[in-house]
């Protein structure tokens, strides 16, 4: 079974990183089945304190859910060399069922492709008495495709000039049509073995698994003839020997079309419809042939299935959502766009934090929650509510916070004054490190809000930002998809927060949310300090009133 990845909103927060470590730890103890907390972008200070403190590995970043080929089941078929003679390369694709196959060099990169139809084309185009030296066929190939073997010469030598004879007449006639260094096709007859090495033919190749003479054998090796002996008719031997040619000679060395283990299905779809190719080579990163995909691969990829904590907003979730099977949604935001093919487990309640409602369902289920566990669950808790301050949290979420802590081994007001330190060390991040440390995008009739918050215990470190907050904002705004861009600069010992603005109109929407004149493009919210609960509600009841 397919694993399922359990992930946070875009820009994490501690709430949204934890509750996926946790949750996927919930579901792995219920069904026994492979859960993968993962992250949607890099996480803050905050967060980086809370996971070293209970010893946990920072959860695998997804950048985008948009299936890639290496989420292909292709087929991992074995390559070939550019020697192999064209009947093994037939026997491989015809044991494989397949109608391609990529030739490669010693060192697995692709050196060209073969196809049934590059055989077909040579086996009907190319007849002449001289394909096999046009292709310098190694003699080992020979006597493999006519199932002979080498008895004068050397297997490695190749076949490089001549043409192929088939010597049916008598010796006197032989004389008429065989050159210096052509491969002689025979019988036993010992007359026109002789007459074929006297006219320094550079291979005789005899049928019928005769037995070559000992003088044969000698006056072969002196005149540095190759002898090869076949069980097979003179017949068999000239209709298959043209299989002998090296794949190299007829392999199609240009406009190869190759994909990458990282290429978006869909870019591959598209490309792949304009094509009258079945079969195409996959090259891991770094240029080596892993197997080929077919068309047929592309149309039955498995989406992959994601639960998603902590939101429930497309725009919050990443990249490539629509392209995966959302199975379940555990939040605590209001429900947005956030679409699914079918019914969903969806666990939606009015409290502060995610990582509530997943401590209230370990219990649900009767699982005991371990201590570090119990820590990663306390701190996103006292995190979503600033440590009991915001307006979002309530008498569960406190209650659960406090009893986690007990679990978790840790003095509520002591460690709450150390994680928000370490979350609060804005002053050697950039403006855009710290814009986008809890940035969330939000829809509005048809505008788009981004809200961003920073929290700090230091007003003199929220003035230090503010100064280049604003200038930053200008200067994001017109390659930003939202309208009106806005940041939360909230004081958690104060319990308040000054909101910077930026965008055509949003002055007047700040004035009519918080019934106030703003002045610079701010204004200070006192007792502000949830964006969940007291600024984004205003703010789009301000735009829809607009």
């Amino acid at each position: 079974m397919k694993s399922t990845i359990v992930i946070g909103h875009k820009n994490p927060d501690t709430d949204s990183i934890c509750s996926a470590i946790c949750y996927a730890d919930l579901k792995r103890q219920i069904t026994g089945g492979e859960y993968i907390p993962c992250r949607a972008g890099e996480i803050n200070g905050e967060t980086e304190f809370v996971l070293k403190k209970f010893g946990v590995e920072t959860p695998r970043l997804i950048e985008s859910l948009e299936p890639r080929i290496a989420d292909v089941q292709f087929r991992e078929i074995d390559g070939i060399n550019m020697g192999i003679s064209l009947k093994r390369a037939w026997e491989h694709m015809r044991d494989e069922n397949i109608q391609t196959v990529p030739i490669l060099t010693k060192r697995g990169k692709i050196k060209g492709i073969l196809t049934l139809g590059d055989q077909a084309r040579f086996y009907m185009e190319d007849q002449d008495a001289s394909a096999l030296s046009k292709a310098k066929t190694p003699y080992s190939n020979i006597a493999d495709t006519l199932q002979g073997e080498i008895v004068v010469g050397n297997p490695d030598d190749k076949f490089a000039k001549g043409k192929v004879v088939v010597a049916a007449a008598n010796p006197d006639v032989m004389e008429d049509y065989i050159d210096e260094n052509d491969m002689v096709l025979l019988g036993n007859r010992y007359e026109s073995q002789l007459c074929a090495i006297e006219m320094k033919a550079g291979c005789i190749v005899i049928g019928l698994g005769s037995k070559v003479s000992r003088t044969i054998t000698k006056i072969a090796e002196e005149a540095g003839c190759t002898v090869i002996v076949s069980p097979l008719d003179t017949y068999t031997c000239a209709k298959l020997i043209n299989q002998a040619v090296p794949v190299g000679h007829i392999m199609r060395k240009e406009n190869i079309i190759t994909f990458n283990l990282e290429d978006l299905v869909s870019d591959v779809k598209n490309t792949v419809s304009k094509k009258r190719i079945r079969y195409f080579p996959i090259l891991d990163n770094e240029e080596r042939y892993v197997g080929i995909i077919s068309q047929r691969n592309l149309l039955n990829i498995e989406r992959q299935k994601v639960i998603l904590v902590d939101h429930n907003e497309k725009g919050q979730a990443v990249d490539g959502i629509r392209s995966a099977e959302v199975t379940e949604v555990i939040d605590h935001h209001r429900i947005d766009s956030v679409e699914t093919m079918s019914p969903i487990y969806f666990r939606n309640q009015p409290l502060g934090c995610t990582a509530t409602i997943i401590s209230m369902m370990y219990r649900e289920n009767n699982i005991s929650i371990s201590p570090t566990i119990a820590g990663l669950l306390c701190s996103a808790i006292i995190s979503d509510t600033l440590m009991f301050r915001s307006p979002t949290c309530t008498p569960a979420d406190e209650s659960a916070a406090r009893n986690l802590a007990a679990i978790a081994g840790i003095d509520v007001e002591e460690y709450s004054a150390a994680m928000f330190n370490a979350g609060s060390k804005l002053g050697k991040k950039t403006a855009d490190e710290i814009f986008h440390i809890d940035c969330k995008q939000f829809k509005a009739e048809q505008m788009t809000l981004t809200v961003s918050q920073v929290t700090s215990v230091s007003r003199r470190e929220l003035e230090r930002v503010k100064t280049k907050m604003l200038p930053y904002m200008e200067e994001l705004l017109p390659n930003s998809v939202a309208d009106m861009l806005f940041m939360m600069l909230t004081n958690i010992i104060d319990e308040s927060t000054e909101l910077l603005f930026v965008g055509q109109g949003a002055k007047g929407v700040v004035s009519a949310a918080f019934d106030s004149e703003p002045a610079d493009n701010s204004v200070m919210l006192k007792g502000v300090v949830s964006r969940k609960k007291q600024v984004l509600g205003p703010l789009i009841r301000a735009v829809e009133s607009i």
